[in-house]
């Protein structure tokens, strides 16, 4: 992780999100800490990646989730050069097909 972002608030805030136990405690639990723009802006970025993994062109994916090809392309650069974390949870989740472009 950057360290930048590892900070002991960052920690704390992952710490808190690791205690909730279902869908609905997300829901009520990010609705709380986010705007709604934040939410929204977060899952449209989790099914930019998804979309990308199924090798939808950046056209498909703007047209189908409204993404800027700007953030298509910072996604797709988290996908090729980040923690691997979208592909941790696409695994956890049983969308394993590995993205190897």
């Amino acid at each position: 992780m950057n360290n930048k972002i590892r900070t002991e608030a960052v920690e704390h805030l992952f710490e808190a999100i690791l205690t909730l136990e279902n869908k609905e405690e997300c829901f009520n639990f990010f609705e709380d800490l986010c705007t709604i723009n934040e939410l929204l802006s977060l899952s449209q970025r989790y099914d930019v990646a998804n979309m990308l993994r199924e090798h939808k062109t950046y056209l498909e994916i703007a047209e189908k989730t409204g993404a800027s090809t700007a953030t298509i392309s910072r996604v797709n650069r988290s996908l090729n050069y980040g923690c691997d974390g979208y592909e941790l949870v696409f695994e956890r989740l049983g969308k394993s097909e590995k993205h190897d472009d």
